[in-house]
């Protein structure tokens, strides 16, 4: 079928009006398109020149250490593969030691050099227990390289080498800038193939996984074994992230990769570099995040904060901080919750006085705190605050618990210091919301409204002042194997 070709030149003025206002609209139209592209970041047609500027500084990492026992692990061959033989002739070469022989173990690893007199970072779980460390670099050059400190709890790890010349190196970006959606590189040595680069966007922000100061990039970009410890740059070459984990159900990518953020990662290499070791910022509190229920038990306006459930000796008791208050400013800033204190204080000097803003009875209290360090605190055998009385042996159901104050031979068979009180916890209604809440048999009641219960009369009292105030729900602090927690019961 033939089109027909459409013509205005024989239309009356009123269509040539309607043409005007079509092509005004269009051409509006196009400039609205040209100005909504313009406000998006277009996919770069290439990522050669990045890879090209970036390549020279990052580094393969291969580390050997004698073990013990026959060798594990190894290629992972595809059953039926035709290099399924040969491998399996490679691993029974390598066990004909015997069982528990000593052998030579290998793992590969990638890193990256911050400074053309050597300084290599990577992942502590590449290089941990190591004997020898050898660096490749790009070029095809190897060094040995030494080990200048690690820090287990971010994963990253410091090494050294000596060269006679200057090496390429790379510097870190600021991650708190990046944006999810911005394009991010990868580049490392994944499955041991060698230098291999990959291309994604940053796909989430400020994910924790296990850790305490974890606060990692997710990307897409493909992340595989032997990736780890290598840097993900952003589009001006800048680190903004040392790789480190996948989450994956076979081993390989499958797309969720995660880069511990630099701006975590730079403070710890500047530990590494000027002390071997890291030194952060201690407060000295146990805390626990302000739920709503519990802000409401606590007549609080917002559920935001760090409670202190228990203050064992050290900076925080030294400076006045008690279990209970809620610690809603440190050192200028809000706190919004428990992991935002505890990363501020760690990246606090040590011996640095800090003032600490925490709601006590309704009110706000201003402190100084001078920090501790937290590694020397944690060598330290710290026990908690212990409470001091004995009580009266007397049974009663209490929000859905079977509760009995502390006896001697309570102390025997739970377990506990010569100086517990509180309420012991007998059964737990498997209806209630105390259960529900995670009490169980054998845990202690040792405050309620934020005052000490060593009889049952003492918690009656609390829920009757409670009531009377309006207050729907109360705050238990709760111990169990020492551990203290703070839980919000309804009361109605």
């Amino acid at each position: 079928m033939q089109s027909k070709a459409i013509t205005y030149s024989n239309q009356p003025a009123s269509a040539a009006r309607g043409r005007a206002t079509l092509l005004a609209i269009g051409l509006g139209l196009a400039m609205a398109l040209g100005h909504a592209q313009g406000a998006f970041a277009r996919a770069p047609d290439s990522f050669a020149d990045l890879a090209q500027q970036i390549s020279p500084s990052v580094v393969n990492i291969t580390t050997s250490a004698v073990v013990s026992g026959p060798a594990s692990g190894g290629p992972i061959v595809p059953e039926g593969s035709p290099f399924e033989d040969f491998f399996r002739d490679f691993m029974d070469r390598n066990n004909r030691g015997g069982e528990g022989a000593p052998r030579r173990s290998e793992a590969l690893g990638s890193g990256f050099v911050i400074s053309e007199d050597g300084f290599i970072v990577t992942n502590n779980h590449v290089i941990e227990n190591a004997d020898e460390i050898e660096i490749e670099f790009f070029s095809g050059k190897r060094l040995k390289a030494k080990l200048v400190g690690t820090d287990p709890k971010t994963d990253i790890a410091l090494l050294k080498v000596e060269s006679d010349v200057p090496l390429p190196f790379v510097a870190f970006g600021n991650s708190d800038v990046s944006r999810v959606g911005d394009w991010v590189v990868a580049m490392g040595n994944p499955l041991g193939q060698g230098f291999s680069v990959s291309a994604g966007i940053i796909s989430a922000r400020n994910r924790a996984l296990s850790g305490t100061y974890d606060d990692y990039i997710q990307t897409d970009a493909a992340i595989n074994r032997g990736n780890s410890g290598g840097p993900l740059f952003n589009m001006d070459g800048q680190v903004i992230g040392v790789n480190t984990a996948i989450l994956s159900p076979n081993g390989g990518s499958i797309g969720i990769g995660f880069s511990m953020a630099s701006n975590v990662v730079t403070k710890v290499v500047d530990q590494l570099k000027e002390f071997g070791e890291t030194r952060r910022g201690w407060l000295g509190v146990r805390i626990q995040d302000v739920t709503p229920d519990v802000a409401e038990a606590m007549g609080l306006t917002e559920a935001s904060g760090a409670l202190v459930t228990d203050v064992p000796d050290g900076p925080a008791k030294d400076s006045g901080i008690i279990a209970g208050d809620v610690i809603t400013q440190f050192d200028g800033k809000p706190v919004r919750d428990t992991r935002d204190l505890t990363r501020r204080v760690a990246d606090s000097p040590v011996g640095q006085a800090v003032p600490v803003i925490v709601q006590r009875d309704g009110r706000s209290e201003t402190l100084q705190v001078t920090l501790g360090r937290r590694e020397e605190a944690e060598a330290a055998e710290v026990r908690p605050a212990a409470d001091e009385k004995p009580a009266d042996p007397v049974e009663a159901e209490i929000l859905g618990m079977t509760l009995a104050p502390v006896t001697d031979e309570m102390k025997q068979s739970l377990n506990l210091p010569n100086d517990a009180e509180g309420l012991v916890v007998g059964k737990v209604d498997v209806a209630s919301e105390a259960y529900a809440k995670g009490l169980r048999d054998g845990d202690i009641i040792t405050e309620a409204g934020q005052q000490k219960v060593v009889r049952l009369k003492d918690l009656e009292d609390r829920i009757t002042e409670a009531r009377d105030a309006g207050r729907k729900s109360i705050l238990l602090l709760v111990r169990r194997a020492g551990d203290p927690r703070f839980v919000a019961l309804a009361i109605d």
